[in-house]
């Protein structure tokens, strides 16, 4: 009894080691034969079997033996066939891993740099277009990128179309003021090709009132003894020059207005420079 109790526990010794090891060559074993298994389903177009194997092999690179970058094509395939499918933020992902690995080619990066350059481009377009929506949906699959970049984007050019519909509006209602010289500097701020299509009508009115008030300063010079209004060339140049100096529309208009010697005055809706 005493010779079985000392050797029960060597039995169960050798049956844990053999079964490690037994495991471990096992899975030793399946690690050589998954880079053959992976380039055969590549090469049959298996590209998801070719995916999971490869997920396999990169869990069980830490077992002795060479590097395997086999599972670099089965996602180089992947990739292109999910950019092809329309599929493109799952494309940039699977590149955007094969370029982050040891295995990764020149031509893996300049792969990604097109897509990526392709998207930022297809959004500018549709912006420049008047397509706001569009171009942000664009951008949607780069929202993955770490650099951070085209999320940056993205806010530039929400911050752009909210500033030219900004100063379409203020112009507008300045207009419907009579306050033609600040309308037509709040038209001058745009800087969108759609907003300033947009703009087109409100332009020629604005310009239409800059004309009337041109008219009733030729009037106000027949009478020489009534006061008159600055030249309008004159007070355009010097609003111009303030404006260019950072002051607002309205601290421009009044300065330029007092630099050539009138004095604003309220006409109604309108605002006049007279001397």
């Amino acid at each position: 009894m005493a010779l079985r109790r000392h050797r029960l526990p060597r039995f169960w010794l050798a049956l844990t080691l053999g079964s490690v090891l037994g495991a471990m060559g096992l899975v030793y074993w399946w690690e050589r034969q998954l880079p053959d298994r992976i380039r055969t389903a590549a090469a049959a177009g298996r590209l998801d079997d070719c995916l999971r194997l490869s997920e396999q092999l990169a869990a069980l690179s830490w077992l002795p033996g060479r590097a395997s970058g086999e599972e670099a094509e089965c996602r180089r395939q992947r990739a292109a066939q999910l950019w092809a499918l329309g599929q493109k933020r799952e494309s940039l992902k699977l590149q955007r891993r094969l370029v982050n690995s040891p295995v990764a080619r020149a031509d893996d990066r300049r792969r990604l740099r097109t897509w990526e350059q392709s998207l930022r481009a297809t959004a500018l377009n549709r912006f420049q277009g008047g397509d706001l929506n569009g171009a942000l949906q664009a951008l949607v699959p780069l929202a993955d990128d770490p650099r951070g970049e085209n999320r940056l984007l993205a806010e530039d050019l929400k911050q752009n179309w909210q500033r030219n519909r900004q100063q379409l509006e203020r112009a507008r209602q300045l207009a419907r003021r009579a306050r033609w010289w600040e309308a037509l500097d709040a038209l001058n701020r745009l800087d969108h090709p759609w907003w300033k299509k947009q703009a087109t009508a409100d332009r020629q009115r604005v310009q239409e009132g800059i004309a009337r008030l041109s008219s009733k300063d030729h009037e106000h010079n027949s009478h020489g003894s009534l006061p008159h209004e600055v030249p309008v060339d004159q007070l355009d140049a010097a609003v111009q020059k303030h404006l260019a100096i950072g002051l607002d529309e309205w601290q421009a208009f009044e300065k330029a207005c007092r630099d050539l010697g009138g004095r604003v005055e309220e006409a109604g809706p309108e605002s006049a420079c007279r001397r």
